[in-house]
């Protein structure tokens, strides 16, 4: 079928074969050229959601550990420590 659109060339090892074999059983009116395309889209939403429950996990972290070191320094000392360094 012609199309505008890239084309890949992908050579069937034995682990992609297995991981295909595997593909088919859970999907088996699906074609192996139709199995990778799934597996691959698959695959992408597994990182995807992966990359989300690390954002969620930095940004709760952020707001369990915010303002913990409030008042551990006293007003001044950025002052007195740039005093300390020549210009």
């Amino acid at each position: 079928m012609p199309t505008s659109r890239p084309r890949h060339v992908v050579t069937e090892t034995d682990d992609l074969a297995h991981a295909l074999d595997a593909a088919a059983a859970r999907w088996p009116e699906l074609t192996r050229p139709r199995l990778l395309a799934r597996l691959a889209l698959e695959g992408h939403r597994t990182l995807e959601a992966g990359a989300e429950q690390r954002r969620s996990a930095r940004a709760a972290a952020v707001r369990r550990y915010a303002g913990v070191a409030a008042g551990s320094f006293d007003d001044g000392l950025l002052e007195r420590l740039r005093a300390e360094w020549p210009e």
